[in-house]
């Protein structure tokens, strides 16, 4: 034979076993999608696979899509799918904002899905409010804690219905700031109240006051209402504070007192250490009188006469003394 003849006939033979195998893998699927009016072509498939998308879920995304009315081409659902998208949740979403009336661009849904949020819910609840708790029990605290201005605690929890914005959604805030903002207004409402009873008779007043600052600004929710579910009574915070300040100043009393005392302690010591100088300068003038009396007798100012009369008159000065204590009180005199 001719080799170009076998040439040829070489490549008809290879270009049929690949339509072959393209045909056995995406026939089924280009069959589906054709018989539900949906149709994509055998190209289309086949360059889905080259570009490693799952023909199956672009396939029965569109078939979804144009069963609810909508006009998604293929090339819309395989750029959100490259780029990281759920396809499938964002096609519900939309049948779901299509069905409820709630104006939602295919543009729109895929920035929403993109950032993070999960449109399919966003559009639920946009349609189904959802109750939220604040604070949240599964951060741990379950109640507000504030106290009023006499001074007693009060405990208080709230619910908080919200429906999604969509409008908001990208860039909002999340649910933890309206938790966060209804805690802030709860503590606030009942930190200005007069006395905790006019709170626990109108509790109320707190939801009103809440939903009348505004707390769904700049969030991915609008707030449709605030109801205080429960609020308790806590501990008398005043007279605790009022307690420990009390403990307080008696502790400073006391350290004050204690400086005094441990000051006269200091002065009591330095004026005996002072009588014990002076007693110690007495003995030591005494010392010095027998040289006195030695030098008067060497340079003949006092003669014997004048010293056994000097001893005469001590003598007597002692008698007088020890006359005139007698009878006195032995601790009397210890003392003196």
């Amino acid at each position: 034979m001719n080799p170009i003849v076998m040439v040829l006939a070489l490549i008809l033979l290879l270009g049929l076993l690949i339509f072959s195998v393209v045909l056995i893998s995406f026939f089924r699927l280009w069959l589906r999608a054709l018989l539900s009016g949906a149709s994509v072509s055998l190209a289309s498939l086949v360059g889905m696979s080259l570009r490693r998308i799952n023909p199956n879920v672009i396939v029965d995304s569109r078939i979804m899509a144009v069963k609810s009315g909508l006009n998604l081409s293929t090339n819309e659902l395989e750029t959100h799918y490259l780029a990281g998208g759920d396809v499938v949740r964002v096609v519900r979403a939309l049948i779901a904002a299509n069905k409820a009336n709630i104006e939602l661009s295919f543009k729109q849904s895929t920035a929403i899905d993109l950032a993070g949020r999960d449109v399919l819910d966003a559009v639920q609840t946009s349609v189904r409010p959802k109750v939220i708790d604040a604070p949240d029990p599964s951060k741990g605290a379950s109640t507000v804690a504030a106290v009023a201005m006499d001074g007693i605690q009060l405990k208080a929890k709230a619910r908080v219905t919200v429906r999604t914005n969509i409008n908001r959604l990208v860039g909002g805030a999340t649910e933890e700031t309206i938790i966060a903002r209804v805690g802030e207004g709860i503590v606030t409402t009942i930190g200005s109240a007069s006395t905790h009873k006019k709170v626990l008779e109108n509790p109320d007043m707190i939801s009103k006051v809440v939903l009348e600052r505004g707390l769904d600004a700049g969030t991915a929710f609008e707030i449709l209402s605030i109801d205080i579910a429960d609020i308790d009574v806590g501990e008398n915070i005043g007279a605790t504070l009022q307690i420990r300040q009390a403990e307080a100043d008696k502790q400073i009393a006391q350290a004050r007192a204690e400086e005094r005392r441990a000051m006269a302690r200091a002065r009591e010591t330095e004026m005996q250490a002072q009588v014990v100088e002076m007693r110690a300068r007495v003995t030591e003038a005494e010392a010095e009188v027998p040289k006195a009396i030695a030098e008067a007798f060497r340079t003949g100012n006092l003669g014997i006469m004048d010293y056994y009369r000097m001893k005469n008159v001590m003598a007597d000065t002692d008698m007088r003394e020890s006359i005139s204590k007698v009878g006195e009180d032995p601790d009397d005199k210890q003392q003196q």
